[in-house]
Formats: C-alpha cells, sequence, structure tokens
C-alpha cells in the first residue's frame, strides 16, 4: 500500500494528496505534517519506512471539503486519490492485492467548483500570462461559470489588469519570472503564481487546442487573437485539463479585451477607493456592497465585474445607461422581474458542475426552476402596454431562450424532496419510468414481506422483541435479547452475540433478502443511467442555457442599478468625448450611506467642474473638513458612470476617462522595504509615468511624509508637472498653502477650500467646497478633538504662535530646547516650602479689623504697614 502511495506522490510533487482509505483520506510524511498544521488536527503515525516513523493524519470523506477549503485558502494545491476498482475485484488477484488508486482530481484555488468552497457573489478566475511575438498576452477563465477571455498587455499595465481581475491563482512561464519589467507584479502577486515550464505556452499547440475544444478550423470569428493572447488561452484550457484529469468544464468562447475598451485603474487606486474592500479587507463598506441590489449570485457578479472594468465607449456606457432608465421609469415592471429573478437559482455554477460530472440532481433541479420563469420574465418585459425596450434589455429577452422541452422533462422526472448525491438514489419521481417503479415496488413488497417474516417468527417464539434488521457488515439478519436467545430451535443460524443480543438468520431470510438487496441495487443502478441521460438532455442544451444564464445576470444588474437608482434619487450621467467633467451636487455613496446609518445626518453635496480653464483644483483646507471624501467621491462617480450606472449627483457630464489615478491615504509596504514616504513617492511617480489628458487624478497631501521644504518642493514640482505635462483633469488636495500663488502663473489652475466656521472659540466643519484658498489648516483644533492632552494642545499653540509672527528663524532657535522633549511639560515641580517664622507685616495684618478703623486710623496704619516691608 505504501508503495503505491509514493508512486502516486511522485506524480503529484507540488500536491498534498489526500489518499483514500474507507471512509477516510489519509496524508503521509511531510504532507501529513503540513496539513495537520493548517487544519489544527493530530498527527499521528504509522508504522516505518526506511527505519522511520511514518507521520500520518486523515480527514472524513463526508466532510472534506471543509477542510479543502482551509488548505486552498492556505495557498496549497491537493490531489485526491480515489479508489478506482471495487475491493472485492482486487480480492480476486489475490488475498493481500491492494485496490487500485489514482488521481481523480487536482484541486487548485483557481480551479473550484464547489458551491461551498466558493462565493457565489464573486468570480473565481484562473489566469495565464503567456509572451510571443514580442508582446504579452492575459487569459482568464471562471471554472465554475464557464467566462473565457484574452487581452493583449504590455508590462506597465500588467499590475492593473490583474488588480482588475483579482484572480485565485495566475499561470506564469518559469522563463517571465526573472523578466526584469515584470519583476515589480512579480512581488505583489507572488503568492497566487503557479510557475509552469514555457513548453505549455506554446502558440502554435496553444492555436490548435482552442481550435479542437470549439471544433472550428480558425478562432477568426471570436476575435483577432494575437500569438501572446493564444498562447496564454491554450495553456489555461491545457492547466484546466491537466488539473480535471481529462475533464473540461463548458467553456463560452473566448472573449477579446481590446487595449483602452476599459478604464485602467491600478491596484494602489482600486485599495484606496476601496472598490470592492475596504482597507482591512471586508466586503461590507466598500463600493460594490454598498451598490449591490442584486437578488441573484450571477446578477452580482457581473456587477463587480462592470465595476471592475468601467467602459471607456459612449456609445456602449449609454446602452447599459438606456437598460437601468427602462427599469428606473416602469417601476411596476422592476418590482415584477426582481421577484422572478429570486427564484432563479444560479443555473451558470450548475452548469459547469454537470458538465465536469460533479453535479447532482439539485443541479438539475437549479436549471429547471430558473428555466421554468424564463416564459413570465420574457411576458413581463414584453407587455403591449410598454414601450419597445431599448436594445440591451431587448436583446437580454431575446438571449432567454426556449427551454419549455426541458422544463417539462425534468419536472417529470425530479422528485420533490432531492438528495445532494446522485449515487444516494430516490431523486427521479414516481411514474417517470416504468421499469423504474416496478424494481421500486418489488423493494416495497419485500419491505412488508420482511415486516410479516418478522411479527410471524415473533409469534412462533413467543419473544414479543424479536426484530429484522440491516447494517452494511452482516446484512439483514434477526435481533433478540441474549437472555432469550435459547428459544429458538435450529432453523435460526447463529450470526453474532453481542453484549445484550444476539443475532441470526434463516434459509427464508436469506432468499428474501437477497430479492430485496437485488431489486435494491438494480433501482439504483437505472436512477444513475436516468440521471445521466437528464444531464445529457442540460449538456446537450449548454448553449442555449449558458446565453439564458447571462440574460438573466444582465436583467439582474439593470434592474439592481434601477432600483439603487430609484431608492437614493441618483441620475443619468451624460458621458461623451469631451474633456468635461461636471459634477453638480455629488455625494459619496459608501459615506452618505454610513451617516445614515449611524445618525440619519445628511451628507453635504458638492459641486466640481474640472473643465477646460479649471481642469486642476488646488484644495486647501483642515483636516475632517472632507477634503479626501470629496477627492474619493469625484472618482467613484467617473466609476459609475462609466460602469453603465446612474450617479450620487444632481446631474454629471463626464468626458471619458481613460486612467484613473488615487493617491490618498498612508500606507507603508513592509514586505518590499518600502517607507510610508517611499509608498507615496512610488505611486505618485506611476501618475506623472502614465497619465494623459483623458487621466483623472487624485492626489491628497502629496510630500508629507518628509521634512517641510522637501514636501514642499516636491508638491510644487507635481503639481506643476500635472499642468504643464500630464495636462489631465485632477484634484490636488495639500496643506502647503504656499502653492496656492501659482494660480497667478498656471492658467487652468483653481483653488477651492473647505469651509469653516469659528464660533465662540470653536471650529465648525460645514463640509463645503468653496472658491479661494484657507489660510489655516485647524491642525491643534483636529488634536484637540481626537483627544490630545491639554498640556499638549496648549504647547502647540504657544509653538504656532511664535512660528506665525514671522521671524521663524529666531522663534525656531527660541524653542530649540523645548520642542524635542516638550520640556515645557516636564519642568521640575517647585519644592515645597518649610514653615517658617511669621513675618512682623503678616502679624500686623492679623491684628487689623477693617470694621472698626476710622478714615484717619485707616490712612496712619498704611504709612505703619509700608515701613515694615
Amino acid at each position: 500500500m505504501m508503495a503505491q502511495y509514493l508512486a502516486i506522490k511522485h506524480a503529484h510533487p507540488d500536491c498534498l494528496l489526500f489518499y483514500r482509505m474507507g471512509d477516510f483520506y489519509e496524508l503521509f510524511f511531510d504532507d501529513a505534517v503540513k496539513a495537520a498544521a493548517a487544519l489544527d488536527i493530530a498527527l499521528t503515525k504509522r508504522g516505518k519506512h526506511l527505519g522511520e516513523d511514518i507521520a500520518m493524519c486523515g480527514v472524513p470523506v463526508r466532510s472534506y471539503e471543509a477542510y479543502l477549503s482551509r488548505l486552498v485558502r492556505a495557498g496549497y494545491k491537493v490531489a485526491i486519490g480515489e479508489q478506482t476498482e471495487d475491493p472485492a475485484e482486487a480480492k480476486k488477484r489475490g488475498a493481500k492485492s491492494v485496490v487500485s488508486r489514482d488521481v481523480v482530481r487536482v484541486i487548485t484555488a483557481g480551479t473550484l467548483t464547489e458551491d461551498n468552497l466558493l462565493d457565489a457573489r464573486s468570480h473565481n478566475y484562473l489566469a495565464a500570462l503567456a509572451e510571443a511575438g514580442g508582446g504579452l498576452g492575459l487569459a482568464w477563465v471562471d471554472v465554475s461559470t464557464g467566462d473565457f477571455a484574452m487581452q493583449p498587455l504590455v508590462p506597465p499595465l500588467l499590475s492593473a489588469a490583474l488588480a482588475r481581475l483579482d484572480p485565485g491563482e495566475l499561470l506564469v512561464p518559469e522563463r517571465l519570472l526573472n523578466q526584469p519589467d515584470l519583476l515589480e507584479a512579480w512581488s505583489e502577486w507572488k503568492t497566487i503564481l503557479t510557475p509552469l515550464p514555457s513548453v505549455r505556452f506554446d502558440s502554435e499547440n496553444s492555436r490548435r487546442r482552442l481550435e479542437a475544444l470549439y471544433g472550428v478550423g480558425a478562432l477568426d470569428a471570436f476575435g483577432a487573437f494575437g500569438r501572446a493572447e493564444l498562447a496564454a488561452g491554450g495553456a489555461l484550457v491545457d492547466y484546466i485539463e491537466l488539473t480535471q484529469k481529462g475533464k473540461l468544464p463548458r467553456l463560452n468562447p473566448p472573449q477579446r479585451l481590446a487595449q483602452g475598451a476599459v478604464m485602467e485603474i491600478d491596484g494602489a487606486t482600486r485599495r484606496n477607493l476601496e472598490l470592492a474592500e475596504t482597507l482591512t479587507g471586508e466586503r461590507k463598506g466598500s463600493l460594490l456592497a454598498t451598490i449591490d441590489r442584486t437578488v441573484t449570485g450571477a446578477g452580482a457578479r457581473l456587477l463587480a465585474a462592470h465595476l471592475a472594468a468601467p467602459l471607456t465607449d459612449p456609445a456602449a456606457i449609454d446602452r447599459r445607461l438606456d437598460a437601468v432608465a427602462f427599469f428606473v421609469e416602469h417601476e411596476d415592471v422592476r418590482e415584477a422581474v426582481r421577484a422572478a429573478l429570486k427564484r432563479c437559482p444560479d443555473i451558470e455554477r450548475a452548469l459547469s458542475r454537470l458538465s465536469l460530472g460533479r453535479g447532482g440532481p439539485r443541479d438539475l433541479a437549479a436549471i429547471r426552476d430558473a428555466l421554468a420563469e424564463i416564459p413570465s420574465l420574457r411576458g413581463l418585459i414584453a407587455r403591449p402596454a410598454l414601450d419597445a425596450p431599448p436594445p440591451a434589455i431587448a436583446q437580454a429577452t431575446q438571449g432567454l431562450g426556449e427551454h419549455s422541452t426541458l422544463v417539462d422533462i425534468l419536472t417529470r422526472a425530479l422528485a420533490e424532496e432531492l438528495p445532494l448525491l446522485a449515487r444516494d438514489g430516490g431523486f427521479i419521481r414516481p411514474e417517470f419510468h416504468a421499469g423504474l417503479d416496478e424494481l421500486k415496488s418489488l423493494k416495497a413488497e419485500g419491505n412488508a414481506h420482511l415486516m410479516r417474516l418478522e411479527r410471524r417468527y415473533a409469534e412462533e417464539t413467543g419473544i414479543q422483541a424479536l426484530k429484522i434488521r440491516h447494517n452494511n457488515i452482516i446484512g439483514h439478519h434477526i435481533e433478540v435479547p441474549a437472555k432469550q436467545a435459547d428459544k429458538l430451535d435450529e432453523n435460526f443460524i447463529h450470526r453474532q452475540t453481542m453484549a445484550n443480543a444476539a443475532r441470526y438468520t434463516t434459509t427464508e431470510l436469506i432468499e428474501l433478502a437477497g430479492k430485496l438487496t437485488g431489486a435494491a441495487d438494480r433501482a439504483l443502478a437505472m436512477e444513475q443511467h436516468l440521471f445521466s441521460q437528464l444531464v445529457g438532455e442540460v449538456t446537450g442544451r449548454a448553449h442555449d442555457i449558458a446565453g439564458a444564464a447571462a440574460s438573466l445576470a444582465a436583467l439582474d444588474v439593470a434592474a439592481a442599478l434601477a432600483e439603487l437608482a430609484s431608492a437614493e434619487n441618483w441620475a443619468r450621467p451624460v458621458v461623451d468625448d469631451s474633456h468635461a467633467f461636471v459634477i453638480d451636487g455629488g455625494r459619496h455613496p459608501v459615506v452618505e450611506a454610513a451617516l445614515r446609518a449611524v445618525n440619519h445626518s445628511a451628507f453635504v453635496a458638492n459641486d466640481c467642474d474640472l473643465s477646460a480653464g479649471n481642469r486642476l483644483w488646488l484644495i486647501t483646507g483642515p483636516n475632517m473638513a472632507g477634503k479626501s471624501t470629496f477627492l474619493r467621491q469625484n472618482a467613484v462617480i467617473a466609476i459609475l458612470a462609466q460602469m453603465g450606472a446612474f450617479v450620487p449627483a444632481r446631474a454629471a457630464r463626464i468626458g471619458v476617462v481613460d486612467r484613473l489615478f488615487s493617491r490618498v491615504g498612508a500606507a507603508d509596504d513592509l514586505a518590499r522595504g518600502r517607507s510610508t514616504f517611499m509608498v507615496e513617492m512610488v505611486e505618485t511617480a506611476a501618475i506623472l509615468n502614465q497619465s494623459g489628458p483623458r487621466a483623472l487624478v487624485i492626489l491628497d497631501e502629496i510630500g508629507r511624509g518628509t521634512a517641510t521644504f522637501d514636501g514642499l518642493s516636491i508638491a510644487w514640482s507635481v503639481v506643476e508637472h500635472l499642468h504643464e505635462v500630464n495636462r489631465c483633469r485632477a484634484l490636488f488636495a495639500t496643506h502647503y498653502h504656499e502653492l496656492t500663488s501659482l494660480s497667478g502663473r498656471l492658467k487652468d489652475l483653481s483653488c477651492r477650500q473647505m469651509r469653516v466656521k469659528e464660533w465662540q472659540g470653536d471650529v465648525v466643519f460645514l463640509h463645503e467646497v468653496a472658491q479661494g484658498a484657507a489660510d489655516r489648516s485647524y491642525g491643534i483644533h483636529v488634536g484637540r478633538l481626537a483627544g490630545l492632552p491639554p498640556a499638549v494642545v496648549a504647547r502647540a499653540e504657544e509653538v504656532l504662535s511664535a512660528l506665525e509672527k514671522g521671524e521663524q528663524g529666531s522663534a525656531v532657535a527660541k524653542l530649540a530646547d523645548d520642542l524635542p522633549l516638550f520640556a515645557a511639560l516636564a519642568k521640575p515641580k517647585p519644592k515645597e516650602s518649610v514653615a517658617a517664622e511669621p513675618s512682623p507685616l503678616a502679624e500686623k495684618l492679623k491684628e487689623i479689623n477693617p470694621d472698626e478703623l476710622s478714615p484717619r486710623q485707616a490712612l496712619d496704619l498704611l504709612y505703619d504697614l509700608k515701613r515694615l516691608l
């Protein structure tokens, strides 16, 4: 047995091997040590190998997926080694023969299909990068849904593309790992890399593999793919076939994403804007969580994909906006469509599991139930009273297709209550198949016969506790209390004795049990056959079902965005080919929702106009006044508009943004040896090197992480570069008020400030953006709000007052002793005075009673007191 294990393990050295032994998957040697640590389960030992104990651990087969999920999240690949023959067949080769086993599947982070291993509302992409013909190609596929796409790339855009996809696993040729212009990307995505031999990325082999997969002589009908794209796409298909051991899920024909087709947003910007998750890694509180009103898993995944890749074609954007507007205008239709969609299970993933041979009766039911809703959905949208739906809605309605025949077959075939696995049986409805009904009738009659036999034996023996039972070890048997076993005659054949019971059988029971077992086995075999036929009915219509799934998702997204727009009073944006950026009454959707949830306070809306003549706004004002929120909300509005959603504003007109950059907030990157300031400079460098006239840039507090004059100098030069070289639309927030002087010589720079109001010694933040420049930052006030000790606040005000008098050099010198350690707070307390003899003056004062003094006496007394001084 161990020799067999080692041979299988040798073929899968990079995987943890789950080796099937009865009801457990066992792991041995180093695999056991790693798995036991990752799963926090007991590590034991089994026998010896080369004189050393063999480490061992195991997980139950019935619940292995829960353990599998933890291992995959920990970065492991798992090979599932199953028994490939019946133990009875193995015994025919000899009593000590080992049951044949082999790996039936390799599970990796990018090839998951099980619902309990996946997030229903997120894609799980497997991606591949290849190089051919002097260019790069990126391909990605979601094995659980069949989505498949490719795009050409240049090295500087690789990180942004990966940030858009956020793949679970990335396949790369080994020779690219040391390519200098890709090292930065590898350091960021190293935890998901799967290096493969470069030969697996051969473009010609990949082309032939893809042509064979889709049964075509050329791929031109799918898109004008370059050699590098084909190499990446073919490597993906090869890897899936390798991990699934020859099986392939149904894959959609590959879509080609052309360069410039979507807004490029790098990873740092996505993190800063918290598009799909917050800075703490949670979905709650992100933009996606705030806008997601979808009611299906496929709709949620499509919405996330749209948010991750906003379009740059105004016509395509308008097509999506028309679909949203249709549901905004027809509220009753929207509500009815959403109600129908709620009854639609996730047929994308059900279809993928069935095509891989991993589906069960519930997947068939999911497809039945979703397709059964299509006639009502089509009727809702095509009502005569409605105007003709816009093209996107009409296309989705047409794509729903006609599935009445399949729905009828599945409805007649499937029972009300369904098991998870087909091997459990009992999922075919009575009267669907006469032969199966006959076998089930035989089984039912046999069970009735067993009951009659049990009653007869009890009466004949006088043992009322006599029972006929069944288990998987000895089959059907007669069980009686041990104390009454002597009442049984020679017709009862002893099988087993236990502490409190004895087990027997009879010739009659053996014959009846044989008939029962035969009928049950034949019934189960027939159900398996019928299941295969039903799966064939589904997979034979896979293309049409996939089209229906895509249409359901598209309707869900359009209706969900309309629901959001109606509930939150969002407006339809105008997106065109101009360089305009005009927002009237813009709001940040996440902050607005948070304010409403906490204290029901209103969000203060603000305008923004980055049109020609003032395309660069320099924003000054205190912390806590809303500068960062204002910056982010305008970037978020651009993303929402170009993904095809209404926006949180009274009105918006946006000239297409091709690249979006955000440098907001502070964070270090210790893993790569970068300080907070270095991270800031790296991100700023990327912005200055890559943004062009169609870019939108938001920058906050550039230069704050270094010395004052160094930071001011950097911020100054960055503003000039954005204005003169990049010539992009930009919002630049700063506390360096000296930069406002640039408005005199940079014609497209406009100064704005966050309004505050000073009242009764306090500062009120109005969260309004107004024209002009702020003259103070109110940092000390914010420090007081944060809870700085009063002594620290007072000292800070003293230092600020000295510095603001204009004699900065002398003031700093004078304060130098105090500033480093706040010596003012550490001055020694005065020593307690020792009791001294009272002075004559004090004694004289004690004797005085002012109420008894006349004016003349008071004057004389004053002279006396003066002499005592």
